[in-house]
């Protein structure tokens, strides 16, 4: 997806600015003592960002969308994979993957302060990729009084060496960001009344009697696919870091057409775990992310296939045929999706157990 959506417009941006030293000191005092994940500024060149948007939808509902961070890799554009670290229900430690910006993938901690009552999340990231020092800042969420709500998103971020030219590197990506991510919010909730018909989850699973280093390797190892998956038809892969994967490949769908989507995959080998999004989704789904994993017990092997998609209300007859519904969809995509993942989950067992039948 772009990371200017065309309903970006809407998007409200307050100018970068550098605010005071002693403004900030002020604010600090006005929050009282300092509290994990409260905001934190450092440096002569401090820079302030601020965007907002209005969104037709109440405010609990918006607040819940941006409290549920776990599931931002379904919501926003530029969010990959979440793991919640720790949570005791109000504060939280997150790992966050992203692809902001159109950059590669890059990863950090971010700590995290809940406030529904306020409707007001503070967030401070542990140790930013160069060149950012710090990054703090706050998501609030307004009542309006008639029904919808106003979404603020606050940025304060300081670069090492104040370097002015990394300031307003940074404060573009932001600027983009920012904007990417309030519109997928806005988009969602103001869907929220038909989020249960537009959100789809399901997983299938196959036994393995095989180890499960083998089913890995074969679900890790996805530039082999093409030539062994009938759907697959063409990878292009890069990893320049070990364990983050960029995908672009080429799918055959059930009626013989091919398209081409690009994705994010994010390896655990100690886990038995990948993790991915489509970057590029097929034209019906408006984000699609999915897990493989590999579960050894004492009698084998589970492999589990996991899928997650937010349809494309505006596709669905464009894609399905004058008069098709958003059932018809769900059917769709579960049948389709499954029906591919099914393959692939029997083709890893076969790849496990046919090994131990060489040996």
């Amino acid at each position: 997806m772009s990371c200017r959506p065309p309903h970006a417009r809407n998007i409200r941006r307050t100018a970068c600015c550098a605010p005071p030293r002693h403004a900030l000191q002020a604010d600090r005092a006005a929050a009282g003592p300092a509290r994990e994940g409260a905001l934190a500024v450092r440096g002569e060149h401090a820079r302030r960002m601020a965007h907002s948007v209005e969104i037709d939808a109440p405010a609990g509902v918006v607040y819940g969308l941006v409290a549920d961070a776990v599931r931002w890799p379904l919501f926003l554009p530029t969010s990959v994979h979440v793991e919640r670290l720790e949570f005791d229900g109000v504060q939280e430690r997150l790992r966050v993957w992203t692809t902001a910006s159109g950059r590669r993938t890059r990863s950090w901690v971010s700590l995290r302060l809940q406030d529904p009552q306020a409707r007001r999340i503070t967030f401070r990231r542990q140790h930013s990729p160069a060149p950012v020092e710090t990054m703090s800042g706050t998501w609030t969420v307004e009542e309006q009084g008639d029904g919808t709500s106003l979404l603020t998103l606050l940025h304060d971020f300081t670069v090492t060496g104040d370097r002015g030219e990394d300031l307003d590197r940074v404060a573009r990506a932001l600027d983009a960001d920012s904007a990417a991510e309030l519109a997928g919010l806005k988009r969602l909730a103001e869907r929220w009344h038909r989020l249960d018909d537009l959100v789809l989850s399901f997983e299938d699973a196959v036994r393995v009697k095989g180890p499960p280093e083998l089913v890995y390797d074969f679900l890790y190892r996805v530039s082999d696919w093409p030539g062994l998956l009938p759907h697959v038809t063409r990878l292009e892969l890069t990893e320049d870091t070990p364990g983050i994967q960029a995908v672009t490949a080429g799918t055959r769908a059930a009626d013989g057409t091919v398209h081409t989507t690009e994705s994010v995959r994010i390896c655990f080998p100690h886990a038995g775990r990948i993790v991915h999004k489509h970057t590029v989704a097929p034209a019906l789904l408006a984000a699609h992310t999915g897990e493989w994993s590999v579960l050894p017990d004492e009698t084998g092997v589970t492999v589990v296939s996991q899928h997650s998609v937010v349809l494309r209300e505006e596709a669905v007859e464009r894609v399905l045929g004058p008069g098709a519904d958003l059932a018809q969809a769900r059917r769709h995509v579960r049948e389709t999706l499954g029906r591919d993942s099914r393959t692939t989950l029997q083709l890893a067992r076969r790849h496990a157990e046919s090994a131990i039948r060489v040996l």
